[in-house]
């Protein structure tokens, strides 16, 4: 039977075409590429443009904390959007509200493209930069926990990690697409061209990830749980209420239980690029191609930790990768100042990354577990958030200064001291609320 006989057979029911597994795991990922392509590519921009080019007439190393400080604007926007987007996305459907953020995130990134510099236009360019960086995090506050949902909700028995793997796999996805365009950028202009119009490239590239993201996301039907709470009136009237009256403590140990996972992952990525650029003066080109190798070992790790995960069960699988992350945060003054040249910086991406694949790879499932269908949009989002101010906001801003004022060490006890507290809440929470 052809699609279109399908299709017509099930409108004759009265319902709609089931989605495909293929299809689910393809919006799920696709949609995430995009969204956390527009923001690496912000990160990136954060450390080899935006000082110059925005915050001019400062040392390098505070144009480099305000720019850090810019990107920290987006986490604390992501609660904001998770709030909101959650809201629909739990009243209206998964479908309409993923499509809503994708527009909000992509738009916003290609206004970025299009800004003139203060040169130009003097202290209202960073002022600009700064909204249209709330935009991003207001954007990707919406899409995280519905692209999660799509892939989980439509997951069979006994595979949500691996359904919930796929979302996840955005995120390496996106930072090697990012990292790669600036570093074919560099291979064919120089620096002073990268500064005076090259980096605006990227961003707007954005517009046609756009435009693909929103062919797969329309061409999905609504998640089977959400249709059945649809049928059963499950649905509240403000979500968020109903989150903070009677699921706090998901709420909290959620938050708290991915506090690590974004740690680690902006230390191996945002600061080790400053760090490497600003610090050890690796050339732009060669600091990306390390950046590109660790986005690469991150999503060799994610598939197997869903395999895993499946199989042992997310906590107890959380709960040793935890420990892992902890003892790694002791090697990252002797690999960071080691004098081999950069053999021991890829022994640290390398390590770094596949801890973070093994993390990030169930922490969609683990976050989305505990909330009942109804509000399980926001609870997702908002726990996935909040966690992103915690342990994003600052990770990139707080490793630059630790590693200023109190050397490198002081980066890895930070490390170690978000370990700490993920593994106390991972402990503290049962297992089906992981």
């Amino acid at each position: 039977m052809t699609d279109q006989n399908l299709n017509a057979s099930y409108a004759a029911q009265g319902r709609a075409r089931p989605n495909s597994p293929a299809r689910v795991l393809l919006a799920s990922l696709i949609g995430t590429t995009i969204e956390f392509f527009d923001f690496y590519v912000y990160a990136t921009a954060a450390v080899l443009v935006f000082p110059t080019l925005f915050f001019p007439g400062e040392d390098a190393t505070t144009a480099l904390l305000a720019s850090f400080a810019t990107f920290s604007i987006a986490f604390f926007a992501r609660p904001l959007g998770a709030i909101v987007f959650g809201h629909y996305g739990d009243r209206i459907g998964r479908k309409a509200t993923l499509v809503a953020a994708l527009l909000t995130m992509g738009v916003s990134t290609v206004i970025i493209g299009l800004l003139p510099t203060y040169a130009q236009i003097g202290v209202a360019a960073p002022a600009l930069l700064a909204l249209c960086r709330f935009g991003q995090g207001f954007g990707l506050g919406g899409e995280w926990g519905g692209a999660v949902l799509l892939a989980t909700e439509n997951a069979p028995e006994g595979k949500r990690s691996w359904y919930g793997m796929f979302p996840q796999l955005g995120a390496p996805v996106g930072l090697f697409l990012s990292s790669g365009f600036f570093w074919v950028l560099l291979h064919f202009m120089s620096q002073e061209d990268l500064l005076a119009w090259g980096w605006r490239l990227p961003f707007l590239a954005s517009i046609l990830l756009i435009v693909l993201g929103l062919w797969v996301r329309l061409s999905i039907t609504e998640t089977p749980e959400f249709a059945a709470a649809i049928k059963k009136k499950e649905r509240v009237a403000v979500p968020v209420v109903e989150l903070f009256r009677n699921h706090k403590r998901s709420l909290f140990l959620g938050t708290f239980v991915a506090l690590v996972t974004f740690v680690l992952f902006y230390i191996c990525s945002a600061w080790l690029l400053s760090y490497n650029v600003k610090v050890l003066q690796i050339p732009f080109i060669d600091a990306l191609k390390i950046q590109i190798f660790g986005s690469v070992i991150f999503g060799i790790a994610i598939p197997i930790a869903a395999k895993i995960a499946d199989r042992t069960g997310r906590r107890p699988f959380l709960i040793v990768v935890t420990v892992m992350i902890g003892a790694f945060s002791f090697l990252l003054a002797p690999l960071m100042s080691a004098t081999d040249g950069e053999g021991s910086i890829y022994l640290f991406v390398t390590i770094g990354m596949f801890l973070m694949g093994l993390t990030y790879g169930v922490i969609g499932a683990a976050l989305a577990a505990p909330f009942p269908t109804r509000v399980r949009y926001t609870g997702a989002s908002i726990t996935f958030n909040f966690a992103g101010i915690f342990g994003a906001s600052l990770a990139p801003y707080a490793a630059t200064w630790l590693q200023q004022n109190h050397g490198l060490g002081y980066v890895g006890y930070y490390m170690l001291a978000a370990s700490v507290v993920t593994l106390l809440c991972v402990l503290a929470s049962r297992s089906e609320e992981v």
